[in-house]
């Protein structure tokens, strides 16, 4: 047993994917344990503030069932049977694999798999190193940001915007799209303060009431994918009554007059038939946000998840523009500030490697590829060999029953190198015990604000855990794969991205905890122009040029509105599928992490689904009984939790459970679509119809 030492504080950064990257105060207990974690207090952003599940981390490092030893499979595929091996076999392995399936097939048969299970720099991108050094397929990630970033950028031309600290200095703070007090507590600390220092009011808007709607003075219950429409509306009553800016529009904007015409019929009687708000709530919202000028716009990720997601941002967006909030502390619209950094990983991807005519398999449609369509695959090899890190698929993939199927296959081979024995894990070749953010050295960057912080190697890896940047190295050796970065440790990758950045050394960043990088208040508000040649904020944009998230595929472009309209190509319900579900972050986990951990199963208790009880009452069904849900992709057991907070129609299903968390052992990624949606693909995951019956 470990002798206690006197309670230290290391420092550190959330590393998980949310926006709020929060800066952390860590009890030390010895070398190997940790206490409680706090927000830090003199973070400007933190603000001392940070949700539940990550101040209860210690749940989650110190679990009985963290994977400590590499293993193989001895058992079938599924079957969870394993043996521990050592990290030398476990990598020869996995190597001699990859390497047999390239000579079969070439070198895009392997497919590199990861996503944000950590959002450090080192060790959640190194895997491209390995993946650009070895020409293995490429990643074009979709699966979260890719609608919701697409949107934005459509109007303003770069993803930032006004500092974030400014909602305390706000009149009124719009939370649009997110579940602020679950998924990014920040935006709460930084909204209450503008109510209780400025008297501002907030308002939020969302498809069914949460809590960040209970805590808003204004709460705009929506049909879910109806925000272009809403936004629309609201815009008609600007030019109408007269808040329109009209030198701001004239200046900074490109087609303001084709979008008041256009405008004229989106009244609040149309969006009313759309949205399901009365018109007398869209004319009060229009009004005080015509009214105000230090409006801020907090868009959040629940556009990304509806097949008019993009259409949606760029139109909730716009309603800074026409009323010229951005010309005001405290007003704008924000959802992202990725651009701001301008960080150069090129040592930490290996991106001067990287052969642009390799293929890029959407993240998707992990489905789809791994059972052998065409389409998917780009018309190449079968993917045949796999390295997963950061991400769990079998369980977060949309299409659940294709993605099993595709992990099923014999000839399939899989690396998983995991925290725990996830659903993707159990289905593995060979399992890799993984390091926690504790236990390596990274850095971190926050999209909901504009810290960079280095998260520090605080504690000893429990174990013979390691880290990914160790399995890149390792496997880069064995695979004779070249780049200067895999002689590199992770704290030298940072300390040289830094000075290629401008921003100094490791040393420097150590000393200083984080380091703030800020635009001014011009360049935040574009007051100099918008990051388009002509400086002009863009209601009209071309799809064919506004920057993705990333250099993939695109999706149906040819369909997006030329203005801000209401995109009708949402998943509507229909006689056979007569309601709309909406799967929501769960507060208590974060995707599928933390659904491991006991504070927060006991909090979410059990898989449900949020139904109207007056939808229920004509289908028999009773509180708490067992129902299931049916989509054109599958069908899911789970249990009824009467909730007047939702529409009419549309039911709500929170959290990403485990798999074996649902009576009938299926999750509720069973249930959506991995179509691409407009302009440049993703996932759908709150636009699907279902049917709803209870259980024989």
């Amino acid at each position: 047993m470990n002798k206690p030492l006197d309670k230290k504080i290391g420092y550190s950064a959330c590393p998980h994917d949310c926006p709020s990257t929060c800066a952390l105060d860590v009890e030390l207990l010895d070398a190997h344990t940790i206490g409680r974690i706090r927000g830090a207090a003199d973070n400007d952003y933190t603000a001392g503030v940070i949700c539940a599940k990550v101040a209860r981390y210690a749940e989650r490092i110190h679990h009985p069932d963290r994977l400590l030893r590499p293993m193989r499979r001895k058992g079938e595929k599924g079957s969870g049977e394993f043996e521990p091996v050592s990290w030398e076999t476990a990598l020869d392995i996995v190597a001699e694999q990859f390497e047999t399936a390239a000579q079969r097939h070439g070198s895009e048969t392997v497919w590199p798999y990861f996503y944000a299970g950590t959002m450090g720099l080192v060790q959640r991108d190194g895997i491209n190193r390995l993946r650009h050094a070895k020409r293995y397929s490429g990643e074009y990630d979709t699966i979260c940001t890719n609608m919701a970033w697409t949107g934005f950028i459509a109007g303003t031309g770069r993803l930032a915007g006004p500092d974030p600290r400014e909602m305390g200095r706000s009149d009124l703070v719009v939370i649009w799209g997110t579940n602020a007090v679950a998924t990014q507590v920040n935006v709460m600390t930084h909204a209450v303060k503008a109510r209780k220092t400025r008297g501002a009011r907030i308002v939020a808007i969302d498809v069914y009431m949460t809590e960040t709607m209970r805590q808003a003075d204004i709460a705009l219950l929506l049909k879910p994918g109806t925000d272009g429409a809403l936004a629309c509306a609201v815009m008609h009553v600007l030019f109408r009554d007269g808040h329109a800016d009209w030198e701001y529009l004239d200046r900074y904007t490109d087609r303001p007059r084709d979008l008041e015409a256009h405008l004229r019929s989106r009244t609040p009687e149309w969006a009313s038939a759309i949205t399901g708000l009365s018109v007398a709530e869209i004319e009060e919202f229009a009004a005080m946000v015509g009214r105000t000028p230090r409006t801020y716009f907090r868009l959040g990720y629940g556009f990304t998840r509806n097949r008019n997601g993009t259409a949606n941002m760029h139109a909730a967006s716009c309603i800074a523009a026409v009323t010229g909030a951005w010309k005001h502390e405290g007003g704008g619209a924000f959802h992202n500030n990725g651009a701001i950094y301008k960080l150069d990983k090129r040592m930490i991807e290996g991106s001067d490697l990287r052969d642009p005519s390799v293929r890029m398999l959407d993240q998707s449609r992990i489905g789809a590829i791994l059972t052998g369509d065409r389409e998917a695959l780009r018309g190449g090899a079968p993917v045949t060999a796999m390295l997963i890190q950061n991400t769990n698929p079998v369980s977060v993939a949309p299409e659940q029953d294709t993605v099993k199927r595709g992990f099923a296959r014999g000839d399939l081979f899989t690396c998983v190198h995991e925290q725990f024995m996830t659903e993707t894990a159990r289905m593995a070749d060979v399992v890799l015990p993984a390091t926690t953010f504790l236990e390596h050295d990274d850095i971190y960057k926050g999209g909901g604000h504009q810290y960079l912080i280095f998260g520090p190697k605080l504690v000893e890896a429990a174990g013979e855990a390691r880290e990914n940047h160790f399995v890149h190295v390792e496997l880069a050796r064995r695979l004779g794969a070249e780049h200067p970065g895999f002689a590199m440790t992770p704290r030298d990758h940072i300390d040289w991205m830094l000075k290629s950045s401008g921003y100094g050394t490791l040393e420097e960043l150590e000393a200083g905890r984080w380091r703030d990088l800020q635009p001014d208040f011009e360049t935040a508000h574009y007051l100099n122009g918008f990051a388009y040649p002509d400086g002009k904020f863009r209601f009209s944009p071309d799809w064919t040029k506004v920057p993705s998230s990333n250099d993939g595929p695109m999706g149906p472009w040819q369909q997006m509105p030329e203005l801000p309209d209401h995109f009708a190509v949402i998943e509507d319900a229909n006689e056979l599928y007569p309601f709309r579900l909406a799967t929501s972050p769960a507060r208590g986990f974060l995707n599928s992490t933390f659904n491991e951990t006991p504070t927060s199963r006991q909090r979410e208790g059990r898989p449900t689904v949020m139904v109207h009880p007056d939808d229920a009452a004509p289908l028999d069904i009773a509180d708490g009984d067992e129902v299931r849900l049916g989509s054109p992709r599958g069908e899911v057991s789970l249990h009824a939790k009467f909730f007047e907070g939702v529409r009419r129609g549309v039911l709500v299903a929170e959290g990403i459970w485990p798999n074996d968390a649902f009576p009938d052992g299926k999750g509720i990624n069973t249930l959506t679509g991995a179509d691409p949606v407009a302009p440049y693909g993703g996932a759908a995951f709150h636009d699907n119809r279902v049917w709803l019956r209870r259980s024989a």
